[in-house]
């Protein structure tokens, strides 16, 4: 596979010169300067497109190209806006770029509680809580209907076994030790650090964040699995033209958590799922994004099985791992460990397409003494998006795929190196 990093621009203080050192062949990005709704000009494109080959790499996924709210819950606008994102679909393609990694998930992109959640060897690793999650929903969103919703929420293991947990109540005792200095971490781990690099409906400049989000749930009011589904269809059905034409691969991400949460509809979750949107759409531009780690933390999800049965509409793979603890909670695990089974996933795809790009995900955060080599603070990073804990991660990818690749009789290079 090809060995891919995701890059958030100029401003990123992980320079395209360091990642060309460690082993990365590709570049997933986006124009993060440009807002949300308006076309992506070819000449920002190329623009960012030359400055990453001016260091030996190439522009090859885009993530994301957002598919703004409103395509999603069928806003009066919605037709305007798939029209702008056809003509940015357009543009990229004719700067030569052909993956575009999205995702459909209402107003939330991704999901944690704790992005700094310490792991046995010292360091941190990204965390959901259901009971945190629950508090958030409950007590600082106050969320019409969501203390019912949580009185009536089960979880299963991998046997699929009921979890002997009552979310609730523990939510319930949660709030009795928070304050607000919790409250304000919680709303930055959920809505804020989370979400402003990723989606651009929320930053940190945001006055009133919860009030906000509170604003976008609103939208999606009436919106249930069925109408979100329809409303999937309808944009991949209006961009399928213009993906023919252009030679363009769409590959949805799935969602992260794969539960559903705050009320909202979730539509990419589980092997139902995806073959649902799969055969919906029946062309091969219509793809998925294989997050090992988002599907590794549905307990319900074989994640070696979904490789297999979904390998050949596979786009773009994300190579991560969750472990689930048993009381339904999950973490980011280690790159050789978790639920994924990365090695077996590996084999998988350097089978169905060893040109497949690939990317690590959801890094380790390194401690050490303020300003010490291993202190990742000092580096400046998106949460989940350290420099050390990926490069870590980076390396056992590379080890598993030189080894996978010598057994399937694979030729492996490692770049930037003589052979």
């Amino acid at each position: 596979m090809e060995k891919t990093w995701r890059w958030f621009g100029k401003k990123d203080k992980i320079t395209l010169a360091m990642l060309r050192q460690i082993g990365v062949e590709g570049i997933v990005t986006a124009l993060h300067d440009v807002p949300l709704g308006q076309v992506w000009t070819r000449e920002k494109i190329r623009e960012l497109r030359e400055y990453i080959e001016s260091f030996g790499m190439r522009w090859s996924v885009v993530e994301s190209l957002p598919v703004v709210e409103t395509i999603k819950y069928g806003g009066p606008d919605r037709d305007e806006q798939i029209e702008v994102y056809k003509q940015s679909l357009r543009n990229l393609s004719a700067e030569g770029i052909h993956t575009i990694c999205y995702n459909f998930m209402p107003v939330l992109d991704w999901a944690r509680t704790d992005l700094l959640h310490a792991n046995p060897n010292g360091a941190t690793n990204l965390y959901f809580n259901y009971a945190e999650f629950a508090y958030f929903d409950i007590y600082i969103l106050k969320r019409e209907g969501a203390r019912e919703e949580w009185a009536a929420f089960e979880m299963r293991n991998e046997k699929g076994e009921k979890i002997d947990r009552n979310v609730l109540q523990e939510c319930d005792e949660l709030a009795k030790t928070m304050t607000p200095e919790k409250d304000h971490k919680l709303v930055e781990n959920i809505v804020i650090k989370t979400q402003g690099f990723v989606s651009g409906n929320f930053s940190e400049n945001d006055e009133a964040p919860v009030q906000k989000f509170r604003e976008f749930l609103d939208l999606y009011k009436g919106i249930d699995k069925e109408q979100l589904r329809q409303n999937m269809k309808n944009f991949l059905e209006a961009i399928m033209p213009v993906c023919e034409e252009c030679d363009m691969n769409m590959c949805v991400h799935p969602d992260d958590p794969p539960i559903e949460i705050l009320g909202l509809p979730r539509i990419v979750r589980t092997e139902d799922d995806i073959r649902w949107f799969l055969d919906a759409v029946p062309n091969k531009h219509n793809g998925l994004t294989f997050c090992a780690g988002s599907l590794s933390a549905g307990a319900y999800n074989n994640v070696v099985e979904l490789a297999r049965k979904f390998a050949s509409r596979t786009h773009f793979v994300h190579l991560r791992s969750c472990h689930i603890f048993p009381n339904g909670d999950f973490t980011e695990a280690s790159h050789l460990g978790g639920r994924a089974d990365l090695i077996e996933l590996a084999r998988i795809f350097e089978q169905e397409n060893p040109a497949l790009p690939m990317r690590v995900d959801h890094g380790m955060t390194f401690t050490d003494e303020p300003g010490g080599i291993f202190d990742e603070s000092s580096h400046g990073h998106n949460a989940g998006y350290t420099l050390l804990g990926r490069m870590f991660a980076m390396a056992q990818v590379q080890g598993i795929l030189a080894t996978v690749d010598r057994e399937l009789g694979i030729p492996y290079k490692q770049p930037g190196f003589f052979d």
